[in-house]
């Protein structure tokens, strides 16, 4: 069933005394779950088990409560109370034959300790360094402190065996890991043996790995893991710096897992960063160790992944967001299915929950982190319910994937779509700068449709109540999106402000139909995602002069969840286009806009030729509220139930509409539960007074 092609693909690997069934390794990766929620963490590891992961880790996980990183909510392991959660977790990993991974962080100089109170420990003093400039500062670790830190490691990596693992992986990447800031002279400044010269700054990840080996490194590989290159020039730890690193100590750990530089290196969103990225930073490496190397580049094509081995770059396929959506990207892969892999678009928004203290959310793969919430599994549906069939009105992301997981359970869906193309928005927004990858999310569900009997589509469709009603469909799903509005009623104006009529304003949406702006062009963008930045791309490359004001003290704001704000403001800045902070727009004049400062409310003009307004979205619901004022007339005309889903009933990012278009269809004929919880959650246990 196999592509021989991929063969080399399934091959075992040895990781000091432990064997991976496959090369493919999921690596370490936050998901929003944490302390908080360990056994929908451990579910959603154990299903990519199940997927076909050979190595399977966990996201970050504190060590010591020395060293914590609140607000975020990682795995801890201060304590033996906290190995049950996390033996739960190993055994997912494990149950198809996987290896279970635990990843030890001490997060020195990026632990702030809001909850446990205790002074940071960092390399060096200096200023803790965090996503939220916390006024808090660490104290240089001593010479006894580094020789507990080596105890503490010794004591998480014995509690990391009691709790099943069969792999460590040492955290010194992204900026985050205390061995990153050992390894690098921006961050270690100290005059002993430690500090300087860089066989003293590889000193502390030789005594700690020597002393984990020494306590079960005869049961558990050891992989160490680094950044290929910090990214801030010849004062942090280079790429020619890491390799020196590497040669000089070729066999320290088990297995290389070299990730880039920044967290936002790593996981650059596919608007600016292409599958295997890193290529030129790790190519070469493997001929300065004898010891395996994994790395990182959201990949998402097998033929890309049997190149980084064939070419002597990797040795394991290493995956976050590619994981996340596909779990069974390997099994799909062994099983010649590769039309059926979900490929990861690079939105990012899987990264939000992290950065939000929220549940995951996965654009491709709606099932993410519900798989113990809610028993979701992203391979399988429910069985079907009492009633037969289905008309879904709309072809979006929403509609789309409501149509794909119907047919999955095995009700007949029409499809009703009012234009010649499926899609919706994604078939619009994918032709957009930078989101050329976004289409997956269209042509994953099109092709998962063309093969399925139960489903027929209809273009040039757009339906009004009348002819629902004669149809005879016993359920009907309401998906029919979204329109930008043009009044400018967002966050800054909760009404339509004063607009001069012989001002030409445009919207989105105006936009992606093709109909654009000339000369200059005055962006107002009180949405706070990606669609500002984008079309003042967009318009600066048709050649406008273009501002973007934003109300907020940061371009294209909500990105900062994403990891690409900082790219999308230095790349506007750097085609000129002028960026305008801490002003929201309260007139649009003849000619120009008036603009307020959000702190003082003095105004300026900005002159311009016409406006686009980025600012909220209206649902498109007509066909939802005219059904629902006729209500009486559904059982006569054989309709159960009539739902509207994803942009159609709250506007949102196009993640949010695939999860409620799988929710549709999870829940189409199911029990009704009344004000009971639809997810499951734990709670904490109460201590003894």
């Amino acid at each position: 069933m196999r592509d021989p092609r991929y063969d080399i693909l399934f091959e075992p690997m040895q990781i000091g005394p432990v064997t991976a069934k496959n090369r493919f390794y999921q690596v370490p990766h936050c998901n929003g779950g944490g302390y908080r929620d360990p056994s929908a963490a451990a579910a959603m590891r154990g299903i990519k088990a199940e997927g076909g992961w050979g190595v399977i880790f966990t996201e970050q996980c504190e060590m010591h409560h020395t060293s914590e990183i609140t607000p975020f909510i990682e795995l801890r392991l201060w304590e033996d109370k906290d190995i049950p959660q996390l033996r739960r977790m190993s055994e997912k990993m494990q149950s198809h034959g996987g290896l279970a991974g635990i990843q030890l962080a001490y997060s020195g100089i990026n632990g702030p300790n809001l909850y446990s109170k205790e002074v940071p420990l960092a390399v060096s003093a200096m200023p803790i360094r965090t996503f939220t400039n916390d006024p808090v500062q660490a104290r240089a670790l001593s010479k006894s402190d580094i020789r507990d830190l080596r105890r503490w490691f010794v004591n998480a990596a014995k509690r990391s065996k009691e709790a099943g693992f069969d792999l460590i992986n040492l955290y010194g990447a992204h900026g985050f890991g205390i061995f990153q800031h050992f390894l690098s002279r921006a961050t270690n400044q100290r005059t002993d043996e430690y500090g300087g010269s860089l066989e003293n700054r590889s000193r502390f990840a030789n005594e700690v790995i020597g002393d984990i080996r020494d306590a079960v490194g005869d049961t558990m590989g050891i992989a160490l893991r680094v950044s290929l290159d910090e990214t801030i020039g010849e004062l942090g730890f280079s790429n020619a710096e890491v390799r020196d690193f590497v040669e000089m100590n070729r066999n320290l750990p088990d297995i290389w897992d070299l990730a880039q530089g920044t967290w936002e290196d790593c996981s650059g969103p596919s608007r600016f960063t292409g599958e295997a990225a890193q290529q030129a930073l790790v190519k070469g490496i493997h001929e300065l160790t004898d010891k395996p190397i994994v790395g990182v580049g959201r990949f998402t094509s097998p033929d890309t992944m049997v190149k980084q081995i064939k070419s002597g770059n990797l040795d394991m396929i290493g995956c976050a967001r590619p994981s996340i959506a596909d779990p069974f990207l390997p099994k799909k892969i062994e099983e010649g299915r590769i039309e059926d892999i979900r490929e990861c678009i690079g939105c990012n928004i899987c990264i939000t929950g992290d950065m939000t203290m929220s549940i995951s959310r996965c654009t491709q793969n709606p099932t993410f982190m519900e798989e113990w919430r809610k028993g979701w599994h992203p391979e399988k549906m429910n069985d079907k319910g009492d009633s037969s069939n289905v008309l879904v009105v709309g072809s979006g992301p929403a509609g789309l994937e409501a149509a794909r997981a119907l047919s999955e359970r095995g009700y007949d869906v029409a499809i009703a779509e009012a234009t010649t193309e499926l899609g919706g928005r994604v078939a619009r927004e994918r032709l957009l700068p930078g989101l050329s990858a976004w289409g997956r999310v269209l042509e994953y569900r099109e092709y998962q449709i063309s093969q399925k009997p139960n489903v027929d589509t209809y273009f040039d469709s757009e339906l009004d109540a009348e002819s629902i009603l004669e149809f005879g469909f016993e359920n009907i799903c309401i998906a029919t999106g979204s329109k930008w509005r043009r009044d400018g009623v967002s966050r800054q104006h909760v009404v339509p402000f004063a607009m001069d009529a012989s001002m030409p304003i445009y919207t989105p949406d105006d936009i992606m139909a093709g109909t654009l702006p000339t000369g200059k062009v005055v962006i107002y963008d009180d949405d706070h995602y990606y669609m500002g930045g984008v079309l003042a791309e967009l318009l600066r490359e048709k050649g406008c002069d273009v501002t973007i004001i934003t109300p907020s003290a940061y371009l294209s704001d909500w990105t900062n969840n994403t990891l690409e704000q900082h790219a999308i403001h230095k790349k506007l800045a750097e085609m000129g286009v002028e960026i305008v902070l801490n002003r929201g727009v309260t007139e649009i004049g003849k000619g120009h806009v008036v603009s307020n400062c959000v702190y003082t409310e003095m105004t300026t003009e900005f002159g311009c030729d016409a406006v686009v307004m980025v600012a909220s979205r209206l649902e498109t619901n007509s066909v939802y509220n005219q059904l629902k004022a006729r209500e009486t007339e559904w059982a006569d005309a054989g309709i159960k139930t009539v739902q509207i889903i994803g942009d159609a009933n709250a506007p949102g990012p196009i993640a949010w509409a695939t999860y409620a278009g799988h929710r549709y269809a999870r829940e189409l004929d199911g029990e009704d539960i009344g004000d009971a919880l639809p997810f499951r959650r734990e709670i904490t246990e109460l201590a003894a007074e």
